[in-house]
């Protein structure tokens, strides 16, 4: 029986075991995570339900998970095994992007998915086609390639693994995207992975997120739960997104908002209204989008807050009565009413108001008091000049939101509803920040410091592969055994066919694994269970054999423990006896490497961005880099720079 139809149904059936979704990978649940990955996977596999293969040749296992007991509702997660025989490509295309092209491919891999209603459907009804005559021969292949799933998740055996998509709330799933990542995370941290990527592709609202946190946090998301830079395409080093998102935080919103007051008067405003909610300073586009995000996860989910002032508050104290301050405020208004510039300084308009109120000292008041104000059918906004470092004010009329009505449009509802504050105006307010600040085309034309903006935000986009080590080269303790049983640390090295020199088997050596056997075991026995280990996790070593340990001057009857140290790592020489197998099959993830990578921004490999081969010299470059932009097709017929300039060269025909 498959469980996949109990998905999105709130009741289990009667007899399965259930699973608490917010503990399950913990220490202890389902299982104690003592070993290796692969040995991990196998015992928490234990406990899943085999599901029915009739239909599919690769094995898979599923649990309950509970997400609430009141009202009850559970999820499903599906582990299935991937033989790399029954695989499609036995290359990983998400090793090589993120640079692991050089590790060895493994026997087998592991999907953990959590599948959607959505994915489930369609999968349900390739099945059901599949058994008409119209499906595919892998109906778990179809499940696996499909999009849209809550979370999915791969591991080689070796312990590494790709997050391949995480889907929340805004995809329609029951789940947010911090519950999944959290989930994620302790699966690995229970597995004993060694490393996991994933491609930052993440979004909000139309927004890419991996910007808009990098400028408010100086990192993406996902490095709540560790995750840090990888590897960026088109040749992005660590270094260059670092100083790309200090560039964006710190633009200072004083001379933005001077440069887009010009044309755009909505971003000046937008600036003075989280101004004027903030507790304190905002000077920089950083502060900003900080203040931005923290203030969304404060604001209730229906209700607002104001973003102006009603009036100036004057206590009982002041020298002033609440009259007068309301004609000096008026008398202020008028002054800004029939200012020539739209901007007018805090000197200028207090000249002009001095003609009608002598009480400097009340100005003064009011002035300081004043920003964010409606006075009659005006917002008052208060700015810093960037340039003069002086205080600047504005009228906004907001007469229009009420054509041909006069007087207390303060008080009108409709008023009030655009100058208040929730989670939806926010996000527009984000949204046109993003749109008119960091998307924004014609800055890649002007000068000067906003010229620097379009090449930032590119280099941010650029900057999306992520990784977090969990238990590196070394998954476990090395020590001695309980029950007499000693750990060792061991790896292999190649001797390649052709005799590569001793460099070129070093990068060949896959990571060290930990190796358990008797405290009276000989070296013959070590190399037997080395062979044993490898050729288990390893599809190219199947037939490899150890001729000798590096290092390490012993004979085959001689104990291990009196040779080696506890904590001693060993590197095991062999060689593949399958003829063939190194030069005619490729046992790397990257494979067949028989083309030639020379972009002009200096990749040397594949990243995982569009490309495009050159017709006479076939290497391979970037179209962005060569000026194709993404929304057109790759040309027939294409020459690189080099080539066409040799063609040029070229004498003439007679």
């Amino acid at each position: 029986m498959s469980h996949l139809n109990l998905i999105g149904h709130k009741k289990r059936k009667r007899g399965l075991r259930v699973f608490r979704f917010k503990s399950f990978g913990e220490p202890g649940y389902p299982i104690e995570f003592v070993g290796p990955f692969r040995e991990n996977v196998k015992a928490l596999l234990e406990f899943g339900h085999l599901e029915s293969n009739s239909y599919c040749e690769m094995p898979s296992w599923s649990f309950q998970l509970e997400l609430h007991r009141h009202p009850p509702f559970h999820i499903l997660l599906l582990i299935i095994e991937e033989p790399v025989e029954a695989s499609l490509d036995r290359h990983c295309k998400h090793c090589q992007y993120i640079g692991w092209g050089h590790h060895m491919i493994c026997n087998k891999k592991y999907h953990f998915l959590l599948p959607s209603k959505d994915t489930v459907t369609a999968f349900l009804n390739c099945e059901g086609n599949s058994d008409n005559g119209a499906g595919t021969a892998n109906g778990k292949s179809n499940l696996m390639e499909l999009q849209g799933h809550i979370m999915h998740g791969v591991f080689h055996s070796n312990g590494f693994g790709h997050l391949l998509c995480v889907n929340g709330v805004e995809m329609g799933s029951d789940l947010a995207g911090h519950q999944i990542m959290e989930f994620w995370d302790r699966l690995c941290t229970g597995l004993r992975a060694r490393k996991v990527s994933l491609n930052d592709i993440s979004q909000k609202r139309g927004m890419e997120l991996r910007l808009l946190h990098g400028i408010a946090y100086g990192e993406p998301w996902f490095r709540r739960w560790g995750y840090k830079f990888g590897r960026g395409t088109f040749c992005v080093t660590q270094p260059m997104y670092q100083k790309a998102i200090e560039a964006i935080q710190g633009l200072p919103l004083g001379l933005l908002g001077y440069h887009f007051g010009t044309s755009n008067r909505d971003i000046p405003i937008i600036f003075s209204r989280y101004q004027t909610l903030s507790d304190h300073s905002l000077v920089t586009l950083g502060d900003l989008f900080h203040f931005m995000f923290e203030l969304k996860s404060r604001l209730p989910k229906d209700n607002c807050i104001n973003t102006y002032n009603q009036g100036i508050l004057v206590e009982t104290t002041c020298r002033w009565s609440p009259k007068r301050v309301e004609m000096a405020t008026r008398v202020i208004v008028e002054a800004l009413k029939r200012a020539e510039f739209r901007w007018v300084s805090r000197q200028e308009v207090r000249d002009a108001a001095r003609v009608y109120i002598g009480d400097t000292g009340l100005l003064d008041f009011v002035l300081k008091s004043l920003g964010n104000h409606i006075v009659g059918n005006y917002l008052v906004h208060r700015s810093l000049n960037p340039v003069t470092k002086v205080l600047e004010y504005c009228l906004e009329d907001i007469s229009n939101v009420l054509p041909n009505q006069e007087g207390l449009v303060m008080t009108n509802p409709k008023v009030k509803a655009r100058y208040k504050i929730n989670r939806v105006q926010l996000m527009k307010d984000m949204f046109y920040l993003y749109k008119y600040i960091l998307k924004d085309q014609k800055l890649a034309l002007s000068t000067g410091i906003f010229s620097a903006i379009p090449v930032a935000t590119r280099i941010i986009h650029d900057s999306k592969y992520l990784i977090k080590e969990y238990c590196g080269e070394f998954p476990l303790k090395v020590e001695l055994g309980l029950e007499g049983m000693l750990n060792l640390y061991c790896t292999i090295s190649l001797r390649s066919n052709e005799d590569a020199d001793e460099e070129g088997s070093r990068k060949a050596m896959p990571p060290y694994e930990c190796v358990t056997l008797k405290n009276n075991a000989t070296i013959d026995e070590l190399k037997l269970e080395v062979e044993r280990n490898f050729k288990e996790m390893y599809w190219g070593l199947r037939s490899f054999v150890v001729e000798s340990v590096l290092n390490l001057n012993a004979k085959g009857t001689d104990l291990v423990f009196g040779h080696v140290e506890v904590g001693h790592k060993l590197v095991f020489k062999g060689s593949i006896k399958e003829q063939g197998v190194i030069i005619g099959e490729q046992i790397h993830e990257c494979g067949l490497t028989n083309h030639v990578v020379d972009c002009p921004c200096g990749a040397k490999d594949d990243d995982g961005e569009r490309m495009v081969s050159c017709d006479i010299c076939e290497v391979w470059q970037h179209t962005q880099c060569v000026r194709i932009p993404n929304n057109e097709e790759i040309p027939h017929i294409f020459l690189c720079n080099r080539c066409e300039h040799g063609i040029v060269l070229l004498p003439s025909l007679p």
